[in-house]
This record gives C-alpha cells, structure tokens and sequence, in this order.
C-alpha cells in the first residue's frame, strides 16, 4: 500500500517514514502542499498524511482541493490542539486528526484502522488533461468553445486535425469534403482556410493552423 506524507519538518517525517516502511508500506515524501497535490493528481495513494502549516500553503485548503478528484483516506497531523480546529478538519473532509508530539506506535493504529476502512477503497484518479481540439455535434471545440462551422469547413478541419502534424494537400482537403472536383474547385479549399483562421482568431488559435508554401495546410500542436 501507498501512503503519501506531506509534512516540511524532516525530525517528524522521518519518523514517520521508518515506522510505516518498518509495517511494509510504501512511502512518499513531500516538504510542500504544490509538490504533494502535483504526485496525487497522477499517482493514486491508500492513505494521505497530512500537516495544516506547510511553508506554501495551508493543509486545510489542500485537503478542499483533494477532495475535489479523491476519496484517499486522509490523517491531519499538526501543533494545533484548539477543538474548532478539529471540528474544521473533520468538516472539510479529512478522516482523522493527530496532534504534535505524537507516538509513533499510536500513528501505525490510526493509519491502519482508516486503511480497513471500506468506504475508503477509493484512491486518487489520475487527472486527465483537455484535448485541445474536441468534434462534436458537427462542429469543432477549442479548449470547450465551439468554432460554428459550416458543413464543409468542418470536414475540412477534422481532416487537419486527425492527421495532424501531416501537410494535407489542397487536393487531399477536398477529397476529404467529399465536394465535386469541378475544375477550378480545388482553390476553394483557400477560400474555405481563410473562412476557418478568421472564425479561429476569434478564440485566439488562429497560429494552430499553418501553411506550409507549396505543398498544403497542417496543424501544429492540437492535443
């Protein structure tokens, strides 16, 4: 099992470190709040323990935001022993509190009792980015507003974007709308990428979209 510590005096992380590797868990350190929330974003953990005063921020917003993408089980650990700190702890979401100075031996009771736990199975989701570009309802999103594409410059954007960073030929792009390949057509894909950067500036993508002089348009970085 996983437990991650986010705690910036090294006396008492070390302590708990020894104890909880000495039981066979696995274990993760960190000094600050941005460090520990970076790990549990990506990497799933069994149990949190967590300090309120860290040197970047405060436990009790830490926990707020944790508790926006996991159920990790998580312990408070701090200096402070005022009731109403408590009773915030508990209310925001956290599962235990333990005040400075500690025994090692009553902190191994706590964590276990919370790993046994079954409410708690759940562990941290790694968050998953935004693609860029999203198609949807006959249209393409970037970063979650639409372009208002016509027909046409939608199948011309998701030949782009599908194959991107391809260079697609004026001729591949009008295959691609499946439009008749009337003589002089073929140009028309221009007419169609100006009609595109224009409705792309006014989401401020318009550089995503690039020409590449004699061969055909592509677009750069639309993850």
């Amino acid at each position: 099992m996983s437990i991650v510590i986010i705690e910036d005096e090294p006396a008492i992380a070390d302590t708990l470190v020894h104890i909880l590797e000495m039981d066979g868990f696995g274990v993760h350190w960190f000094t600050t709040a941005g460090d520990g929330l970076a790990y549990l974003q990506q990497q799933a953990a069994d149990l949190v323990i967590l300090d309120v005063g860290l040197p970047d921020g405060n436990g009790f917003d830490l926990c707020k935001q944790l508790r926006q993408f996991s159920a990790v089980p998580i312990i408070f650990l701090t200096a402070r022993s005022d009731e109403i700190d408590r009773v915030v702890g508990l209310e925001i979401g956290a599962d235990d509190y333990v005040t400075k100075p500690f025994s090692p031996r009553e902190m191994l009771a706590r964590v276990k009792l919370r790993l046994r736990k079954p409410q708690h199975a759940a562990t941290t989701t790694p968050v998953q980015p935004v693609k860029k570009w999203q198609a949807k309802n006959f249209d393409y999103y970037y970063q979650g507003r639409p372009l208002g594409l016509t027909a046409l410059e939608y199948k011309v954007v998701h030949a782009l974007v599908t194959h991107a960073p391809n260079v697609l030929s004026r001729a591949q792009l009008l295959d691609a709308t499946q439009a008749p390949a009337d003589c002089g057509y073929e140009r028309n894909i221009d007419s169609h990428i100006k009609a595109i950067r224009v409705k792309m500036k006014q989401l401020d993508c318009a550089d995503g979209l690039k020409t590449k002089r004699g061969f055909g348009y592509y677009f750069e970085d639309c993850m």
